[in-house]
């Protein structure tokens, strides 16, 4: 099958919103919510991490050929991004370069100690000298403090350092080596690129110190830093509302663009950003605009919502092979549901309260919030499981494809509302 004439481009600065697509069938209802909700937030219709790639048995290029494939079906004439989401190494980069991506997301999370903020003095101590050798940077930032813009003062007290090079220093030296062979592959080919840098996927917030130090030491190593992933504090996990203090969270997210302002400016991105209403508006206001939200396994969700509304007893096998591989799936997330939250689908007779227990409707979630049922996470953490499937990933497809135009309203309805949350901080 040919792949669509039409290209990805860096989008810059501008705000943007990754439509991730885990089946291929997605886009044309990711299209008509940019059209009619996105305004001035820009799209990223190709995006996909590896890992998702691996699960779903998907190459880069077929991810990249379906997203731009529905585009074009589906009359979209404006700019797309396109994130290679998730990198960890050079092969990870090539192949996505080779499929045309523009976006690159580097992910040093295999680099990163954990544990790093729960050490106590002496373990610290120890620990730093261990990596000390390798880092450079040090003596730059210990003992100083800096301004912000909005008056918050960081003060890198010695402390405060240690922990940031033990925590972060291995990651930083990975991602810096990464972002220099992406440029490499990227010029030998005459691409454009920009490039993210995902710090998230930890336990413990990122301090404004670390998140300083971070982005100072890649933008000094001349990477194209478009955005960063800091770890917000509160509770961002998958298919699920944002759970925690709101307020604070939007106080703590200014501090964090304070700090872009000051070194960049670039963006700051939510990542494990479906479903997440309540902090968007808040998330627009306190970056200004200039922000980057990542949605995947929310198109996976109404997907199946498809299944619930046309095909009950798919939707049934859904949730039961999702149940039967929970635990076993649900070990690379951070969810809190257990399958005691929701029911068994022979307990619960009438389909559309299945649906309720599973996905939840819009039309019963308050103003400016999302989702909030724990079936919903048991259904996210088991897309791989259900995809490879040899009955149900078939199935599940072939309900898509005899339904598209269903399809492409949920996810109308859907992203509709996740784009004119984040035009309200706008």
């Amino acid at each position: 099958m040919n792949t669509p004439s039409s290209r990805p481009v860096p989008l810059g600065l501008k705000p943007s919103f990754g439509y991730g697509d885990r089946i291929g069938l997605a886009t044309p209802g990711h299209v008509l919510a940019a059209k009619e909700f996105g305004g001035d937030i820009l799209p990223i219709f190709p995006q996909q991490s590896i890992r998702e790639m691996t699960r779903t048995q998907r190459s880069a290029k077929e991810v990249m050929g379906d997203a731009l494939r529905g585009m074009l079906d589906a009359g979209w004439d404006g700019p797309t991004g396109a994130d290679a989401d998730h990198l960890k190494n050079e092969a990870d980069v090539d192949v996505t370069v080779e499929a045309g991506f523009t976006f690159f997301t580097i992910d040093p999370s295999d680099f990163v100690d954990e544990k790093a903020d729960g050490y106590d003095l002496e373990t610290l101590s120890g620990k730093f000298e261990e990596v000390a050798p390798e880092i450079d940077w040090i003596s730059e930032y210990k003992g100083k403090s800096v301004t912000l813009g909005n008056g918050t003062v960081i003060e890198f007290e010695v402390e405060a350092v240690q922990r940031a090079a033990v925590k972060y220093g291995r990651a930083l030296v990975h991602a810096r080596k990464l972002a220099d062979y992406i440029r490499k592959v990227t010029e030998a080919k005459g691409q454009e690129h920009e490039i993210e840098v995902s710090v998230d996927e930890t336990e413990q917030p990122t301090t404004l110190a670390e998140h300083y130090i971070i982005a100072d030491q890649l933008i000094r190593n001349n990477v194209n830093l478009v955005s960063l992933a800091p770890r917000f504090f509160g509770e961002l996990e998958k298919g699920v509302d944002y759970i925690g203090d709101v307020t604070a969270l939007e106080k703590s997210m200014a501090d964090h663009n304070a700090v872009s302002e000051a070194l960049g400016p670039y963006k700051l991105s939510l990542h494990s950003g479906s479903d997440k209403l309540s902090m968007y508006t808040p998330f627009a206001r306190a970056t200004r605009g200039r922000f980057h939200v990542k949605t995947a396994g929310t198109s996976y969700l109404e997907a199946i919502r498809v299944a619930a509304k046309h095909d009950e007893a798919l939707f049934r096998k859904i949730i039961d092979i999702s149940r039967a591989s929970y635990e076993r799936d649900k070990a690379t997330y951070h969810v809190h549901a257990t399958l005691a939250d929701a029911p068994e689908t022979g307990e619960v007779t009438d389909t559309h309260v299945l649906e309720q227990q599973y996905l939840e409707c819009w039309e019963d979630v308050p103003e400016g919030l999302g989702f909030t049922a724990p079936g919903r996470q048991i259904l996210h953490c088991c897309f791989g499981t259900v995809l490879t499937h040899p009955e149900l990933g078939p199935a599940l497809k072939n309900c898509l494809a005899a339904h598209p135009d269903t399809y492409a309203e949920v996810l109308r309805i859907h992203f509709g509302k996740h784009l004119d949350a984040l035009k309200k901080g706008i």
